[in-house]
């Protein structure tokens, strides 16, 4: 047993001494560990402390150091909505026009970058690309379509300042891509135009203008125009003077006179008496044959083209729409040297003076027709007025009476096509529009009231009664006619027209257009 338990204890002895020593060399390992992180994490903290003390001092010069890890702490929310940049940037690749709306805005070169390969290019990338990948919200503007198209009513126009082709008997204007754009148009569009100031005019030819994808799709070339082409139609309502002028002539002088003649007019619906019979203004328009498009069966080319017409208002230009700045005085000055008119302005009545101003009055031989113009011319004479009697037929000259109408200080007529020749009154003239009876005072204004004054004339309206109206002895008094004229326009244009426009001539009421007559006396004095 003692034996035993001395061999025990040695044995305890043992372990204890070996534990010890165990235990000091953990304890050593444990402090070179401790020591060798303390090192590595000094080491990785003295790296890193420039960048920590720059963020809370940015006022500190820091030139090499990338933009993006200059931010200051509060700009730490940027840097966040910016961290998903590639989403958006990729919304925006599908969110562009397409390719065709860019090449005129942006005019690629050979040393550009292709349109896929801007849009795979990164928005940011640190600076590194320069400036010639602008980001996407930055890029130029999508190109201008080649026709303004402004609504269901208004008549639209190409305006087209690239080469064309023109094959007139198919009716196609046809557009190849341009060099700055690479030859090519991936996605190409068109349009079909009538070329008339009133779009849903029945029997109007429609001209498709199509940009070509490729150049090689653009037929060959059999005639080529030095000057660029104006499509216009001449069909429609023309035959009636004043829309002669109000739906073509004075349309197609707000995009031609840009020109200055070099313009050759393209026509569709060709109307040969109407070239005729203006073909003083039209060789003023433009210094080139008039081309009949229908019947054109060869390719034209030209360095440019304009398609179709509008309208401002009935008659009338309207400098605040586009083409911009044109006026009426300014046409009918154009006219005034078209016709070598020698009067821009009336006499000026002088108390004393043996000249008297000159009266024309318009007679008409159809309805409206004024039936007591001997009685009127009387009246007027009385007045103190020279009166000519103004009747030009349909085929006369229009140089010829417009410089009859150029001598006249007044007009007067009963409303018709005829006061049409009120554009070649000096300007400061006077103009009397007789209104026949049948509440027809709107049509009157907007058909030659607001035109005379866009024309700079003294105008007067004078509105007939009804027993001023030859209705009253053709209908009778009881007719809806005479009687009630609101259920008549009530009852459509049609009506309107037919009792007020086609059955009614009228007898000026002497006593009760002497005043009228008076009044255009003392404006010729002011």
């Amino acid at each position: 047993m003692m034996g035993g338990d001395h061999g025990g204890g040695k044995l305890v002895k043992s372990l204890r001494g070996a534990a010890q020593k165990y235990v000091g060399v953990a304890f050593f390992l444990g402090f070179f560990l401790v020591l060798l992180t303390y090192f590595t994490l000094s080491e990785q903290f003295a790296i890193a402390a420039p960048n920590a003390i720059r963020r809370t001092a940015p006022a500190t010069p820091t030139p090499a150091t990338p933009v993006v890890a200059e931010k200051t702490p509060t700009q730490l929310p940027v840097k966040e909505e910016e961290a998903p940049k590639p989403k958006p940037e990729h919304e925006q690749v599908q969110e562009k026009p397409p390719p065709v709306d860019e090449t005129e805005g942006h005019t690629q070169t050979e040393e550009s970058p292709t349109q896929t390969e801007q849009d795979q290019t990164p928005v940011d990338d640190g600076g590194s690309s320069g400036a010639t990948v602008p980001p996407a919200e930055e890029s130029a503007p999508a190109k201008k379509p080649a026709c303004d198209i402004l609504g269901p009513w208004a008549s639209d126009v190409c305006d087209v300042t690239a080469n064309v082709r023109i094959h007139g008997s198919e009716r196609t204007v046809l557009i190849p891509p341009t060099i700055e754009s690479g030859g090519s148009n991936p996605n190409p569009q068109s349009w079909s135009i009538v070329p008339y100031s009133r779009k849903h005019q029945a029997g109007m030819n429609v001209v498709t203008v199509r940009e070509l994808a490729t150049a090689a799709e653009a037929p060959a070339c059999a005639v080529t125009s030095q000057v660029p082409a104006l499509v216009v139609a001449m069909g429609g309502l023309t035959g009636n003077y004043w829309h002669d002028f109000s739906d073509i002539m004075i349309p197609l002088y707000l995009q031609a006179v840009r020109f200055d003649g070099e313009v050759q007019l393209v026509v569709t619906n060709i109307q040969r008496w109407y070239v005729g019979k203006y073909r003083h203004i039209l060789a003023r328009l433009s210094r080139y044959e008039v081309v009949d498009m229908d019947k054109d069966d060869q390719v034209r080319c030209f360095p440019g083209a304009v398609v179709g017409i509008r309208m401002h208002k009935e008659f009338s230009i309207d400098p605040e729409k586009e083409p911009t700045g044109h006026s009426m005085p300014e046409f009918t000055k154009f006219l005034r040297t078209v016709f070598a008119l020698p009067r821009a302005a009336p006499v000026r009545v002088v108390d004393g003076s043996e000249r008297k101003p000159r009266m024309m009055i318009i007679s008409r031989r159809h309805p409206r027709k004024l039936m007591n113009v001997a009685e009127v011319t009387a009246l007027a004479e009385r007045v103190g007025f020279e009166v000519v009697i103004g009747d030009p037929p349909f085929n006369v000259d229009v140089g010829d009476f417009a410089r009859e109408v150029n001598g006249a200080d007044v007009l007067v007529g009963v409303h018709g096509a005829g006061l049409t020749n009120s554009l070649f009154l000096p300007t400061g003239a006077v103009f009397i529009q007789v209104v026949p009876y049948g509440k027809m005072e709107h049509i009157g204004e907007v058909d030659f009231g607001v035109p005379a004054v866009d024309m700079g004339l003294k105008y007067m309206a004078y509105s007939c009664g009804v027993e001023e109206s030859s209705l009253v002895d053709t209908l009778g008094r009881d007719h809806p006619a005479v009687k009630d004229p609101e259920s008549v326009h009530r009852s459509g244009w049609n009506k309107v027209a037919e009792y007020y426009l086609g059955r009614q001539d009228v007898k000026l009421d002497l006593e009760r257009f002497e005043p009228v007559l008076l009044k255009a006396m003392a404006m010729l004095r002011e």
